[in-house]
């Protein structure tokens, strides 16, 4: 392997191009890189968490389902901008820096946001609502799609070493943080507006707030540090980022990222977004019941995240990973059949936060494996592309599927689903090198 694949300079030490951090400034760029993290998810999830309140106003139908079904495939298509986003700003980072596109995804972020906060609804302006929402969704599914790889680029190069692992978790937990936020907002909204105002105009609050989030980390991410390891890959003169370089100099790299995070990706957002509904739907909750639990399962995986984090740095990423995919395959069918049968709230809310709570094995540790399997000039574009390739097809169509198998009259098919992508992400883990011991990160 030449040292512009690994990144490594003959000449050159990357401890010469590289001074030690402190720990404050260590921090601040941890803080500085997942603020914007914390409002792309917020806004991300927002449209989930708020969809069953505004789906009629944009796909009107007699059957309550439908229009739902129709909200979620444009969740959905939101997922499909992923892999787009993912190729444009993994590019972008890896040839104009991880700030720059940080900031960038973070402004597109927010007018996404802002277009869905004053769009009237199909009977004001008709077909032209639900193709804008669409049209917001792509935008934002561009930002989200390149977040993703230039965050966990950016937190793993700028964590050290010996806590990569432990850092580099904190972009799920202000992940997780975003989508707590958004829960919150949402009991809120349902204690202190009527069901009836929520569904005429009360739902377009969230947007608002997250468009003016967004501006506040525009601002703060404008002014973080570039990475140390962005910075010596220029300065080496490394190949400049292609697409091809990608798939023709790391295509073992690439699958392997797509294969594990189609079973991590899929879990995540049936474990979570799809949860309040399916609570609610299947499970006969009521509304502010469902939401209570989802939010409360969410405490106990923010807390497991760093934990999880911190376990790969002394134990290694593999083990985590393995952990996650084999628990979460053996646990899924029993676990939401349960569910489905309408337990009583604290059965509920126990169920959710094992599931949560193996399933940080995997989010605590996914952005710094991917960071860590591919050289400086090449790694924004390698953690993101696959990454969001495989988010858009498992993630993006999990609540589409499992409510699609619900009105087929077969919802444990969906269950099943679930487990056997898992399995495979856990037999192309236990194929893995362990990324730890064998990281391309080369600054501490």
């Amino acid at each position: 392997m030449t040292a512009t694949e690994t990144g490594a300079d003959a000449q050159v030490p990357p401890a010469a191009l590289s001074p030690q951090l402190t720990a404050g400034q260590r921090l601040r760029a941890i803080l500085g890189g997942s603020s914007g993290n914390l409002v792309e998810w917020y806004d991300w999830f927002v449209y989930s968490a708020f969809a069953p309140y505004f789906s009629a106003q944009f796909f009107p139908s007699d059957d309550p389902l439908t229009s739902l079904l129709g909200t979620m495939a444009t969740f959905a298509v939101g997922f499909f901008a992923r892999p787009a986003g993912a190729w444009l700003m993994g590019l972008y980072a890896d040839r104009a820096g991880r700030r720059t596109a940080l900031t960038a995804a973070v402004a597109l972020m927010c007018f996404g946001s802002l277009i869905i906060a004053v769009l009237p609804g199909y009977e004001t302006i008709g077909i032209a609502a639900p193709i804008l929402l669409v049209t917001a969704r792509i935008l934002q599914g561009l930002s989200v799609g390149g977040e993703y790889g230039a965050s966990a680029t950016y937190l793993s190069e700028m964590a050290g070493r010996k806590r990569r692992g432990f850092w580099s978790s904190f972009q799920f937990v202000t992940m997780v943080m975003g989508q707590l936020i958004a829960l919150a907002i949402l009991a809120l909204l349902q204690t202190t507006l009527s069901d009836e105002v929520l569904r005429d105009w009360g739902w377009r609050i969230p947007f608002f707030i997250g468009a003016a989030m967004a501006v506040i980390v525009f601002w703060v991410r404008a002014r973080m540090d570039e990475s140390a390891s962005f910075e010596n890959s220029r300065a080496r003169g490394e190949e400049r980022a292609r697409t091809m370089l990608l798939f023709l100099r790391h295509p073992r790299e690439t699958v392997a990222i797509f294969l594990f995070t189609a079973g991590g990706s899929l879990a995540f957002y049936s474990y979570t977004t799809y949860m309040p509904k399916f609570l609610k739907g299947s499970g006969g909750l009521p509304d502010a019941t469902a939401t209570a639990i989802s939010a409360g399962s969410l405490f106990v995986y923010l807390a497991a995240l760093p934990l999880f984090g911190w376990i790969s740095d002394h134990l290694g990423r593999r083990a985590t990973l393995a952990f996650a995919f084999g628990g979460c395959a053996l646990m899924t069918y029993p676990a939401m059949t349960a569910l489905m049968n309408g337990p009583d709230p604290l059965a509920a809310f126990l169920i959710v936060s094992a599931l949560v709570f193996v399933l940080s094995g995997y989010n605590s540790v996914s952005a710094v494996v991917k960071a860590e399997l591919f050289p400086a000039n090449v790694r924004a574009l390698g953690v993101a592309l696959p990454y969001g390739m495989a988010a858009a097809i498992f993630g993006g169509t999990a609540e589409m599927l499992a409510l699609a198998f619900k009105k087929a009259g077969h919802e444990t098919w969906f269950f099943v689903y679930v487990s056997a992508v898992l399995v495979m992400s856990l037999l192309v883990v236990l194929r893995l090198r362990e990324s730890k011991t064998h990281s391309l990160i080369l600054e501490d």
